[in-house]
């Protein structure tokens, strides 16, 4: 019988050989990677490189390419896994005598436990398990494909896909290119270390307890996570297939606003609901405010302080919004206990204890890793529940989201108007240092909730102006924890990023509103 290692070695060695294949080979990359890795494109890539992969935001390489300034098979040049499929593509695309699909020529990077496109796919979603597991086609990517995109690297996720760090026995763990102490996040870490690297521009991640967000915050880009049944998932691969308790939703990482709500259209404009008859039938359609934006401001969520960035960044956006005259007020979250959403969503997350995920990975020695065994074995709520619990927590959540929209509805009792968005953190704080990622609250609530949620990134970390506030008292154990974990030194630099929340299947007004904070900000 083939041992764990084995497999992991022959799955390296698939990886090592698409990265034999890159044309030209990097040159330059020093034994010690430095701690910062922003630099070393400067360093490994020709100008022609530089210019493709860091000039440009989404839109005007879509530009370029439909223009035929650039070959689609120039803008190759940071294929990770898929060099042969990519190549092809593009010469198939090149040789086109029009452009032809919204996409036409651009590279799209792909989260791997998602499959790609084609028959006899090889997923692995990081368990050693299933190191050569096939399946079919994912019905997202193939409407991505019909519309000219070049898939060509996919992307790393952590052990059973439900950490917030990139890290397995399989692959290894995923850095934050601006710190390699601190992570790039979860479960979509190898998306948001590549963008943040602008080895992609656009990509596709997961999300299912802030998986997008957290990443995308955590590495300084854009990531949006629609509500539910809003994009198939058919095609993709994880554990527990077919639980109903809570589900995740693909969605866009990206280097730029504008380029999340292109995806959204593009993608809605396919109809995926006539293929996947889960999905909503809701086209795309762009939301237009007729009076000043109201957002109410989460300070904190009742259970965690943030750290002294976080709250920097809040005020900072804060002082923008009310400067272009739109309303603010507070969102108090003490009377609405998000420490419940977490029990509730917790609960949902493992309706079978965990039970199905730990026996696949103990079945071929894939060690339980310490954030494996933190989200399954040691919340409180997660057990092996009998049907009629399983029933029971379900209309706890059912209640628990009436409860939150009977909330918000109240916020039109001053003025007769409900506030449009809620401003929020994307997380207690920066990039986590390696193995700390143990609260979700600020990203996992919302999918409780399942309402959309976009990340932006507002500054970074400044040691000078981010004291830690050493009189601070707190109130529970998780806010020890995170208070004890903040170091201004250690996260000095880091990106920090905020969320901009909306009510379910309000996607298009997330987005409109977003664009009017960054107006707000300066930002164009």
């Amino acid at each position: 019988m083939e041992t764990a290692q084995q497999k992991i070695e022959r799955a390296r060695a698939r990886r090592e050989t698409g990265l034999a294949k890159l044309e030209p080979k990097l040159a330059g990359l020093p034994a010690q990677l430095p701690r910062n890795s922003l630099g070393l494109p400067s360093t490994t890539l020709t100008a022609r490189e530089i210019e493709l992969t860091e000039k440009y935001d989404v839109l005007e390489l879509l530009a370029i390419l439909k223009s035929r300034e650039v070959s689609v098979e120039e803008t190759n040049c940071l294929v990770e896994l898929m060099w042969d499929q990519a190549i092809a593509r593009a010469k198939h695309l090149d040789a086109l005598p029009e452009p032809q699909g919204a996409f036409f020529g651009l590279p799209i990077s792909t989260k791997e436990h998602h499959g790609m496109v084609g028959e006899n796919i090889i997923t692995t979603a990081s368990v050693i398990a299933w190191v050569d597991r096939k399946h079919g086609s994912n019905l997202l990517y193939d409407d991505l494909w019909e519309e000219g995109c070049v898939f060509y690297a996919r992307t790393t996720q952590p052990q059973t896909i439900m950490h917030l760090e990139t890290v397995s026995n399989l692959w290894g763990r995923t850095d934050n290119p601006y710190n390699r102490d601190l992570t790039a996040g979860g479960s979509s870490g190898g998306e948001s270390a590549l963008i943040a690297m602008r080895g992609s521009l656009l990509g596709i991640g997961g999300d299912i307890g802030g998986s997008i967000r957290c990443p995308s915050a955590f590495v300084g880009i854009y990531g949006f996570k629609p509500s539910t049944k809003r994009i198939t998932v058919a095609g993709q691969i994880g554990h527990m297939a077919g639980r109903e308790t809570i589900f995740s939703t693909p969605g866009p990482m990206t280097v730029d606003r504008k380029a999340m709500e292109l995806l959204m259209r593009v993608i809605l404009s396919k109809q995926p609901w006539r293929k996947d008859p889960s999905i909503v039938p809701m086209p795309w359609t762009p939301h237009k405010f007729s009076k000043p934006l109201k957002i109410a401001v989460q300070w904190w969520d009742g259970v965690v302080k943030p750290h002294p960035p976080i709250t920097r960044a809040l005020k900072e956006v804060v002082a923008a919004c009310q400067r272009a005259g739109m309303r603010v007020v507070d969102w108090d979250c003490e009377k609405l206990d998000h420490k419940k959403s977490w029990e509730i969503i917790s609960a949902l997350y493992w309706p079978d204890g965990g039970l199905e995920t730990l026996d696949c990975l103990e079945s071929v020695g894939d060690t339980v890793l310490p954030l494996t065994k933190w989200v399954i074995q040691e919340q409180p709520s997660v057990k092996n529940m009998t049907q009629a619990e399983l029933w029971q927590l379900c209309y706890t959540r059912d209640a628990y989201r009436v409860s939150y929209a009977q909330a918000w509805n109240a916020t039109a009792n001053d003025d007769g108007d409900e506030v449009d968005v809620i401003l929020c953190p994307a997380s207690f704080g920066a990039a986590t240092p390696h193995q700390q990622s143990k609260y979700w609250g600020y990203t996992s609530h919302w999918n409780t909730l399942d309402y959309p949620g976009a990340v932006f990134p507002v500054t970074t970390v400044d040691a000078s102006k981010d004291a830690k506030d050493l009189t601070y008292k707190p109130i529970n154990e998780q806010d020890q924890f995170i208070y004890d974990l903040y170091d201004p030194e250690l996260f000095s630099g880091a990106p920090v990023g905020l969320q901009i929340v909306g009510r379910r299947l309000q996607e298009e007004k997330v987005l409109a509103a977003l664009e009017l904070v960054e107006q707000a900000m300066g930002r164009p």
